[in-house]
């Protein structure tokens, strides 16, 4: 049996480790003196330590630790495949941080940092489309609800035209992180009989949408909405009114090169008179 300093010296942990891992249940002493309040460990408490160790910096929380302990003979490779999962998304998340850095430091020392896009005003028709609405967890997943109108269309023959203009209505009044509300519209010739989720109907008419043309990737899309920002700020005549759309006219369909996308981002408005006080 060792004292919690002989134990650290043994186990190369530090006291403080040792004295967190016995306040989080992870590693508690064998036994603790009713007189001197000395924890005590014992020698076969050191391979559990080595696995709580080897967890921790695999990047395991104490809750996953403690599962993976009491499931080590049973499944630890599936809890070690599960976090190196975890890992590989999250640095793909931070090397597209790292990609954006590295553009916008180029941006910057190249003094062009800006906005590639153009707004204009125009009326919006009536369309007939077959749609397909569903919350979806965020914004990049409504390419699944695209390849499913577009099956559905192949599978029941459906009609589209060559407009090329198939666009997304975004239902939310505002921007959401996740539980998005999409509906995507394939223009078609003839309205068809609706089933389940996939109908055929008529968009409204829209009098005045603002429009703006965005090039490149997608990750410019979200700046882009920028440009509208500055456009309403100076003509305060107009207020933003409905819901958003999006048709993207060059994407990875028919287009290679991310710099040669085209997306139009449409945002409806009203005008209102103003008043000079």
């Amino acid at each position: 049996m060792f004292r919690i300093g002989e134990f650290s010296k043994l186990t190369q942990v530090s006291i403080r480790m040792l004295r967190y891992y016995d306040e989080t249940g992870l590693l508690k002493p064998v036994h603790i003196d009713k007189f001197t309040g000395y924890r005590i460990y014992s020698v076969e408490q050191i391979p559990i330590l080595h696995k709580i160790i080897f967890l921790r910096d695999t990047g395991f929380n104490v809750s996953e630790i403690t599962v993976a302990l009491c499931d080590w003979d049973n499944s630890i490779t599936n809890h070690l495949k599960k976090k190196q999962q975890e890992i590989q998304s999250s640095i793909k998340l931070e090397q597209e941080k790292l990609a954006k850095i590295d553009i916008a430091i180029d941006d910057i020392s190249d003094d062009k940092i800006s906005i590639h896009c153009n707004v204009s005003l125009k009326s919006i028709p009536t369309y007939r489309v077959l749609s397909l609405r569903r919350i979806i967890p965020n914004y990049f997943c409504e390419g699944m609800l695209w390849q499913e109108l577009f099956d559905y269309a192949k599978a029941h023959h459906v009609d589209m035209t060559s407009t090329g203009s198939d666009f997304a209505i975004y239902h939310d009044m505002d921007y959401k992180d996740s539980d998005v509300d999409v509906e995507v519209c394939m223009v078609v010739d003839q309205i068809g009989e609706s089933s389940g989720n996939f109908r055929f109907r008529e968009t409204e008419k829209v009098d005045t949408m603002v429009c703006s043309m965005v090039y490149g990737p997608f990750e410019n899309i979200a700046p882009g909405y920028e440009s509208f920002a500055h456009w309403l700020m100076q003509h305060d005549q107009y207020q933003m009114t409905g819901q958003n759309r999006q048709i993207c006219h060059r994407g990875p369909w028919n287009e290679k090169d991310p710099n040669k996308y085209l997306t139009e981002i449409q945002i409806p408005v009203e005008k209102h008179l103003r008043l000079n006080l």
